[in-house]
This record gives structure tokens, C-alpha cells and sequence, in this order.
């Protein structure tokens, strides 16, 4: 028993993807009570189809400007002073990277907020009320996104020191917001009930973050904050590639909204639920397992030691095998309960085909996961951009050629044909990378 203990201790792989697995279920579950909540509460699916859309705008700003730069350059950062135990070094760079990163996004989301009744026109095919809801939810949305710039920051933290707990629960709080606020907001404000219960969701994620962080004896202190850290440097040329990937996938999301806001009502939600469902199997095993193997990989460059670097990596790659074929095949078995669990039973062959298309990519994507984050332990994100953005640029391309003849079924299509190019492209760059560096 202390040897399974050990085994699975959060600093361990298979421990770390454990816990996080667990988390991303029950984050997973929280998604689906939500998207349930959402479309029992407005039927016709019409708001639903506004509030899924309206964060597109700012997750397009949010993860090129900020997660760009968390996702492939702050761990590794942060992993290199923890492996040599210099808390110091890593208490200034957060705070240097959070403060930093909150003047950016603000200055951006005051500007959208302006100029959002402008913009919203060529962003989705909404008209009349649903245009002018679009438009306040978005405002909204900058906000949520705002706090997230923190939210998300100190999550970087506690993934490098391997603290999954209360990195996996937040999640889960966020999305709670956006249920309750769906169930008794909603009587009082209307449409915008769900709104303002994710705002609620993003103050609680941040909080308890800030919280953890603080425990973790890393004061987050503005006032004694260097804005202009010199890791900064170095990690503005790691993020850049990554912020022309990140903007061709949110890009691929806006177009795929735009397509689907012009077909029937419903097509924007569906599409959105479909891929939901998707994204389960892929943050159970794919997204939750990179993460565990990021600061390990990462902790295994810095030291030079290419042995235990592909031994994580190949631990990950087999485990994913195991866990995403088998739970792709179930997906599509299981499409009818799925439909019942989000209150779409009465567009079950829509939603249904949509699920096959959408399950097709569940290994694929969840190999990407963890081939980018090898990427990024090195300290190389030029590669992973590349074909990421190749990735988005295929999955836009295949659904807009076949939008006229398959419609709603061309998204997941498209998004399929993306994700293995993506891999194809990973897989034979990656050991070049490795033999390079290490």
C-alpha cells in the first residue's frame, strides 16, 4: 500500500494524471449539468446559441495575449527555479507575469467593450434581439476573462509544483456559477441570469487560487512587483508562435460559429454540445495526463536527461492509446443518453452524427496534448505553432467546403481532418527536437 502510495502521490505521472483526471471528470459532469441547465431553461435554443458564441471574441484575445504565454513558457520557467529549489526567483517572475499580463488584457477589453456594437456584425449571423444580446454578453464576457488573466496565472503555479487539487476543483466552481445562476438568476434578470452567474464562477475561481498560492508561501505581492522581469524576455520570443496557434484555433471557433449562426436556430448549440461531449474523453485522459507529464517533462529537459524525458513521454502516448479508443467507440454507443443528459432527445440524428464525427478525433487530440507540452518542456514553441496553426487552417478550410452539402455535420468533419494532420505533423518533428536539445 505505500508503495501504490507513492506510485500515485501527485508528484508522480500516473499520481498527478490521477487526480486531474478525476477533476476534469468532475468538471466534465459540472459542463454537462450546465449545458442541460442551459438548454432546459430556453428551449427554442436561441439564447443558448447567443451565450455559447458571445465568448468567442474574448477567448480570441484572452488565449493569444495571455495563455499563449502561460501554457508554453511559464511552467517550464517556473519548473527550472523550482528543480533547483529557488522559491524566491519563482514568487517574482508570477507576479511580474500577472501584473504584466492584467495591464495588457484590460487595456484590450476596455477598447472591444467600446467598439463591440461595431464589431459583433461580422463576427456572427445574428440579427435583432439575439445581435443585441450577443453584444452585452460579450461585454460580459471580457470581464470573466479579465479574472481569468489571474485565475489562470496562479493555476501555472500549482501545476509546477504539482498541487492538482484545488487547480481541478476551481474549474468546477466556475461552472456551478454559471448553474445556479441559470436556475435562480434567470426568474429576476431574464437572459442574462447565466451571465451573471459566471461572472460569479470566474470571482470564486480566482479567490480560491490566490488562496492556494498564498499558502504555498509565494506572496503575490503588486507593490513590490519588478513589471519588467528579465525572464520576460525570453518568454515573449517562446509565446509568440504559440500566439499565432492559439489565434488560428479561436479563429477556426469563430468561423464555425459563423457558419452555424446562419443555419437553423439550435446549430451553433448543438455543434457546441456535441463537441462538449468530446471534450470529456479528451480532458479525462488527454488534457489531465499532459498537464500531470508538463512539469516532469519539463524538469527532465532542464536536467539534460533525454532517458527519463521519453520515458514520460511514451508512459503518456500508451495510457492515452488505452483510454481514448475505447472511450470514443462508447461516446458514439452512448450518443442517445448524451442527447437526454442536455435536453437535445428532440434533435437526437442531428446531434447524433454530429457526436460520431466529433468522437473520430478524441485519440487524436489527446496525443496533441501531450506532443505539444514535450514540445514546450524544451523551450521550443516555434514547431507546435506551426502546425497547429496548420491544424486550424485545415479544420477551417475542410468545413467551409463542405458546409454547402453536409452543413452542421461539416464542423466536427473539418475539426477531425485538423486534429490528425496536427499529430501526423508532431509526431515525425518531435524525436528531431529531442536529439537536438537533449
Amino acid at each position: 500500500m505505500k508503495a501504490l502510495k507513492h506510485q500515485f502521490g501527485q508528484h508522480r505521472i500516473l499520481g498527478g494524471a490521477a487526480v486531474l483526471g478525476l477533476m476534469q471528470l468532475g468538471a466534465s459532469i459540472m459542463g454537462l449539468i450546465r449545458d442541460r441547465t442551459l438548454a432546459a431553461t430556453f428551449p427554442g435554443l436561441d439564447t443558448v446559441d447567443v451565450y455559447i458564441a458571445s465568448f468567442r471574441p474574448s477567448d480570441l484575445c484572452f488565449q493569444m495575449m495571455i495563455m499563449a504565454g502561460f501554457s508554453v513558457a511559464l511552467v517550464p520557467m517556473l519548473a527550472a527555479y523550482h528543480a533547483d529549489s529557488k522559491k524566491k526567483e519563482m514568487h517574482e517572475l508570477l507576479n511580474s507575469v500577472v501584473t504584466l499580463a492584467a495591464v495588457v488584457f484590460g487595456v484590450v477589453a476596455i477598447v472591444l467593450s467600446i467598439f463591440m456594437d461595431q464589431i459583433a456584425p461580422y463576427l456572427v449571423g445574428f440579427t435583432g434581439e439575439s445581435l443585441r444580446l450577443y453584444v452585452d454578453f460579450a461585454r460580459l464576457a471580457l470581464i470573466t476573462n479579465f479574472l481569468f488573466v489571474f485565475g489562470n496565472a496562479f493555476g501555472q503555479y500549482l501545476i509546477t509544483v504539482q498541487k492538482y487539487w484545488i487547480y481541478g476543483i476551481t474549474p468546477m466552481l466556475y461552472t456551478l456559477g454559471t448553474i445556479l445562476g441559470t436556475i435562480y438568476l434567470t426568474p429576476k434578470f431574464g437572459a442574462y441570469g447565466p451571465m451573471y452567474g459566471t461572472l460569479g464562477g470566474a470571482v470564486v475561481y480566482v479567490v480560491l487560487r490566490f488562496i492556494a498560492v498564498q499558502r504555498r508561501n509565494t506572496k503575490y505581492e503588486i507593490r513590490n512587483t519588478k513589471l519588467l522581469h528579465p525572464d520576460l524576455k525570453e518568454l515573449l520570443e517562446l509565446m509568440w508562435p504559440r500566439m499565432a496557434a492559439l489565434g488560428a484555433l479561436q479563429a477556426q471557433l469563430l468561423l464555425f460559429d459563423k457558419v452555424a449562426s446562419g443555419l437553423d436556430a439550435g446549430s451553433v448549440t448543438i455543434n457546441a454540445y456535441a463537441r462538449n461531449f468530446q471534450a470529456v474523453a479528451v480532458g479525462v485522459a488527454g488534457i489531465a495526463l499532459a498537464q500531470s507529464a508538463f512539469s516532469l517533462l519539463s524538469q527532465a529537459a532542464a536536467k539534460k536527461e533525454k532517458k527519463r524525458y521519453y520515458i514520460y513521454l511514451r508512459k503518456g502516448i500508451i495510457t492515452l492509446l488505452v483510454l481514448t479508443i475505447p472511450g470514443a467507440i462508447a461516446l458514439v454507443m452512448l450518443a442517445p443518453v448524451a442527447a437526454s443528459l442536455v435536453s437535445l432527445s428532440h434533435v437526437l440524428p442531428v446531434f447524433s452524427l454530429c457526436l460520431l464525427f466529433y468522437a473520430l478525433s478524441i485519440p487524436f487530440e489527446s496525443i496533441n496534448h501531450l506532443l505539444l507540452r514535450a514540445f514546450y518542456a524544451t523551450k521550443h514553441t516555434i514547431t507546435p505553432a506551426i502546425f497547429s496553426v496548420i491544424n486550424g487552417l485545415s479544420a477551417i478550410a475542410a468545413a467551409w467546403y463542405l458546409a454547402p452539402r453536409f452543413g452542421i455535420y461539416s464542423l466536427a468533419m473539418g475539426f477531425a481532418v485538423g486534429q490528425g494532420i496536427q499529430l501526423i505533423g508532431l509526431s515525425v518533428m518531435l524525436p528531431r527536437r529531442v536529439n537536438k536539445v537533449l
